[in-house]
C-alpha cells in the first residue's frame, strides 16, 4: 500500500531531486505541499501533478 502523504525526502527521491531545489520547488508553489503540526508533507497527488506539468511543458517546447 501506498502512503498518501509523502515525507519531503521521500518525495524528492521520487522526482529525483535533492534537498534543496526540492523546497525551492515548495517554496515557489510549483510543487504542492501541506503542513500538519510542524511537519511538511507532499501529497502523491502533488507530484503527479508537477511531473504531468513538466511533461506538458516538454512537449510545448517540441
Amino acid at each position: 500500500m501506498s502512503k498518501s502523504l509523502l515525507k519531503p525526502g521521500e518525495a524528492f527521491a521520487r522526482i529525483g531531486v535533492g534537498n534543496s531545489k526540492g523546497y525551492e520547488l515548495i517554496k515557489s508553489g510549483a510543487l504542492r505541499s501541506v503542513k500538519i503540526g510542524s511537519n511538511r508533507r507532499i501529497p502523491e497527488q502533488a507530484i503527479d501533478e508537477y511531473i504531468a506539468g513538466l511533461e506538458q511543458a516538454a512537449s510545448g517546447a517540441a
